[in-house]
């Protein structure tokens, strides 16, 4: 077949047939799991949202979708931004709409998911995505309300794209222009800068924004009441709180404290069933499941800081961070917070702000925890000569 020719499926893909590059690589979705273990799927992927209105927190950009759609004008989309903020959701539920089908197998018949972290080599692009975009199918396995104008278009999903090599990319661009007519791309990707320019300028970009708060309680909570678990209000404030928006993460944490708060046999063994009584999981067991410092913990290393002597001070920052197992990075975040918060002299504040980006970078650089956590205290407690002085 020559690049300017284009093939036609004679019907619906056999199911048995699988577009992906290997089962063994990549995340998985629910659609390529087996039936039989669709009770235990992670909470993450068991309470992904089904269809765009169950999607929360982007309200803006579902309308935007939803317009394109309603007028048969759909683009080549990006999304890009931090994990755990509904990209792959969004865009599954977006295919469930256009082909008007809840079920998996059907929507595998149209739609090319694959991991670009795993398939990002130019092979791939050459011949999974060229293969699936140059073949159009005459007949649909929509439901005939479906819009048969938006159903007839295949949909290729790149998720975290911004692993692909700029070989690979280059060669998507071309598949992208030659073969719009019969296929839409999703791109999805954490950082931009990573992707080809040309890459950027044929898609319709859209950002997803960490989660806000209100739409992070509104799912966990749903979780919570399916699922029966027992958690106290102040330890679901601590959850949101440490999950930043993240609502991957979110549900994560919850799934690994729910576990935990699961009561064990004398072999070892979980119990289960409806009579199981399960432990109260408490915002002390939040905090220690992500091994983030707690709030009184922070508390007392800022009291020290701000009212010991450097000597008292730095053992005690020692002793706390080696007792609870924490990272200075963590404690470098919250105490910035909590400083931040403390009615001072823009001059106080932009010495410990400094003094602590400092600091955190050369952390992230690979200098010794130690002698940061040293310097760290020698920040705060700059600062807090420069208030007593003034």
């Amino acid at each position: 077949m020559s690049d300017d020719e284009m093939d036609i499926d004679d019907g619906p893909v056999d199911t048995r047939v699988s577009f992906s590059a290997g089962e063994a690589k990549g995340k998985r979705s629910a659609a390529n799991l087996p039936v039989e273990v669709g009770d235990s799927l992670p909470w993450v992927e068991k309470y992904r949202p089904q269809s765009l209105d169950d999607v929360s927190g982007h309200e803006d950009i579902l309308t935007t979708i939803n317009k394109f759609i309603d007028q048969n004008k759909l683009p080549h989309l990006l999304f890009y931004g931090p994990p755990g903020t509904g990209k792959t959701s969004t865009i599954l539920a977006l295919a469930r709409r256009i082909y008007n089908t809840k079920s998996e197998a059907a929507l595998r018949h149209h739609v090319l998911e694959l991991n670009a972290s795993d398939d990002r080599g130019i092979d791939v692009v050459r011949e999974q995505i060229k293969t699936f975009a140059s073949t159009k199918q005459i007949f649909s396995s929509t439901k005939p309300e479906a819009n048969a104008s938006m159903a007839h278009f295949k949909l290729i999903i790149l998720d975290e794209a911004d692993a692909m090599t700029s070989t690979a990319q280059n060669a998507l661009r071309r598949i992208m222009e030659k073969y719009t007519s019969n296929v839409r791309f999703c791109i999805i990707a954490n950082y931009t800068h990573k992707l080809n320019a040309a890459l950027l300028s044929r898609c319709t970009r859209f950002r997803f924004s960490p989660l806000p708060v209100a739409a992070l309680r509104r799912r966990v909570e749903h979780v919570i009441e399916s699922e029966k678990v027992r958690i106290d209000p102040p330890a679901v404030d601590a959850l949101l709180n440490l999950s930043r928006g993240d609502m991957r993460r979110s549900l994560n944490v919850l799934q690994a404290c729910f576990a935990g708060s699961t009561p064990l046999d004398k072999n070892g063994v979980a119990l289960s069933g409806p009579d199981v009584q399960r432990d109260l999981i408490t915002e002390t067991a939040i905090y220690e499941c992500v091994a983030a410092p707690h709030p009184e913990d922070i508390q007392a290393i800022m009291n020290t800081l701000l009212t010991e002597d450097m000597t008292t001070a730095l053992l005690t920052v020692t002793r706390i961070k080696t007792l609870k197992g924490l990272a200075l990075t963590d404690i470098l975040q919250a105490v910035a917070e909590e400083l931040c918060r403390l009615e001072v002299s823009p001059r106080v504040r932009i010495q410990w702000l400094a003094g602590l980006a400092e600091i955190e970078g050369r952390v992230a650089a690979g200098g010794n925890e130690s002698i940061q956590t040293a310097g760290f205290a020698g920040v705060v407690k700059i600062g807090a000569e420069m208030i007593a002085k003034s």
